[in-house]
């Protein structure tokens, strides 16, 4: 059997755990995210807003891959339901810009921490040592997402933030880390 042989066969077994670990990770999502009465193209938007930040409308319709009258619509029925909030640009009076509102994030970051807890309950059942493994396979998951980002066109500035070092045990779990 070729090296590459090998390779290919721990990447395609390493994907299908990853793929596992996430839907044991995340079982709640789902199940909050159906009870959020949102359209699908809503949801695109609230979920663009969240990632990215204040966007203009034209990248909100450019990426529903609609005109940019369908997605004013989109974002007006958002607005209307109070989840995100129009406003200008600061550096350019003629730019309005879409963002989430208040209820918006709060929302979302409820849908979030319900994640969160799920995995960190999951976290305290491991040993000191499978707790520090399954950190340093996310470490090095976190270099290669940043080692890559360019070749799939893609930015992630939550993940290129730095993540403190656990001084002891109790700290690790303890740790919150909220969207700024």
């Amino acid at each position: 059997m070729s090296a590459d042989s090998v390779d290919n066969d721990l990447i395609e077994s390493t994907l299908q755990l990853s793929e596992r670990a996430f839907r044991e990770l995340f079982p709640i999502l789902p199940k909050e995210w159906l009870n959020l009465d949102l359209s699908t193209p809503q949801l695109k938007v609230v979920l663009l807003l969240l990632v990215n930040g204040p966007c203009r409308m034209s990248v909100i319709a450019s990426a529903l891959g609609v005109s940019l009258a369908t997605g004013t619509g989109v974002v007006d029925r958002l607005v209307e339901r109070g989840i995100v909030v129009r406003e200008g640009d600061p550096e350019d009076r003629r730019v309005v810009l879409c963002r989430l509102s208040s209820k918006g994030e709060e929302m979302l970051l409820g849908l979030v921490q319900l994640a969160r807890n799920h995995a960190e309950l999951m976290f305290r059942s491991l040993s000191v040592e499978k707790l520090m493994a399954v950190r340093a396979g996310l470490e090095a998951l976190l270099e290669a997402g940043e080692a890559t980002k360019d070749q799939l066109g893609i930015s992630t500035p939550e993940a290129s933030k730095p993540v403190e070092k656990p001084k002891k045990r109790a700290g690790l779990a303890k740790k919150t880390q909220r969207r700024a």
